[in-house]
């Protein structure tokens, strides 16, 4: 699954409501939705925004564009810190409302979107999913799932985060870079870094990051990790300059990957080596840029993996993002 930018939409007033939505729309438009799902996103978004404003005194809504193949859709999460829900599946049946409306809001969210997902836990708050595309979807889980959130820091136009992937029949090769600071600068190195590992005919992440050091001297510099799957071999292996927190994680346990230290562009050690983790059924590598807290962990979220992993990313970045520099979270997955 494949993404466009993310948009992140604060929701606090009620009176924003017509200009989110149209937003959203325009966001959507890449999507090539047909008038009618058009029509169906504008009422999914209303419903959620309303659910927002009613039971948990708003929220967050993180929307991107995505692609499966040839079709195209939009994708939102809606992440609150509301009072959460004991039985989310009970709550999305028509009728069941807990402020004494009719109570029709999640059941219409679920059947106009064309994916979707309800995580919550009482005392916690709620992560909805919704996905609608503009043709007919096949729900059958792909071979490779790269499922990101990248935000920038608040107040600022072009995010310093960013994230590239690439597979061949043998290898899937992931990255997530982190440009020094915030803003215009660090976002120009982080892309250099994205062309410099799209262009790179290396398999080991540590010749990519010597090659993306070499194509990005004359930018601020940043931090990465490049991460290769060996289809064949079922192995990670894994190499980070500097602070990207990168985990090979499942509902019971973590490992954990130690980067180089040094800043690429500037100055880093003559002898990177990747790291070699053998891929557990059930696991998912998860890279976190520095603006989510490094303590970050999911042990009183054991059953979130049973979800998509959009909802795993949404959980982290919801419970540990420091909201004062770029913020990623990029899960990755391969059946």
């Amino acid at each position: 699954m494949d993404s466009l930018k993310q948009v992140v939409f604060n929701l606090t007033d009620r009176s924003y409501l017509n200009i989110l939505k149209k937003d959203i729309v325009r966001i959507a438009e890449p999507a090539g939705l047909s008038a009618k799902r058009v029509a169906e996103l504008e009422l999914v978004v209303s419903e959620i925004t309303t659910n927002l404003l009613k039971h948990a005194n708003g929220g967050e809504l993180v929307v991107r564009v995505i692609s499966e193949s040839a079709n195209k859709g939009i994708e939102i999460l809606s992440i609150d810190n509301g009072p959460g829900m004991a039985d989310p599946a009970r709550m999305m049946e028509d009728g069941v409302s807990t402020t004494k409306t009719l109570g029709h809001g999640l059941g219409s969210i679920k059947r106009l979107s064309d994916q979707f997902q309800l995580y919550s836990l009482k005392g916690w708050g709620t992560i909805l999913l919704s996905r609608i595309f503009s043709q007919p979807v096949q729900n059958q889980p792909a071979a490779v799932g790269i499922y990101p959130i990248i935000l920038c820091k608040p107040g600022e136009s072009l995010c310093g985060d960013a994230y590239a992937w690439k597979a061949n029949p043998y290898f899937l090769k992931v990255m997530l870079a982190d440009g020094l600071g915030h803003g215009p600068l660090a976002n120009l190195a982080a892309q250099r870094a994205c062309e410099a590992f799209r262009k790179s005919v290396h398999n080991n992440p540590s010749d990519i990051l010597n090659d993306i050091h070499k194509h990005v001297k004359d930018t601020r510099g940043l931090v990465a990790t490049v991460a290769t799957f060996d289809l064949v071999n079922k192995a990670w292996n894994i190499c980070g300059v500097g602070n990207i927190s990168t985990r090979l994680c499942n509902a019971l346990s973590a490992k954990t990957h130690m980067p180089f230290n040094g800043i690429l562009g500037v100055n880093i050690s003559g002898r990177l080596q990747s790291q070699k983790i053998e891929n557990e059924t059930g696991s998912y590598l998860v890279l976190c840029s520095d603006g989510i807290s490094t303590r970050w962990e999911t042990s009183k979220h054991a059953s979130v993996f049973k979800y998509d992993l959009s909802i795993l990313a949404a959980v982290i970045y919801k419970d540990y993002a420091r909201h004062s520099d770029d913020m990623s979270v990029v899960v990755v997955k391969v059946n």
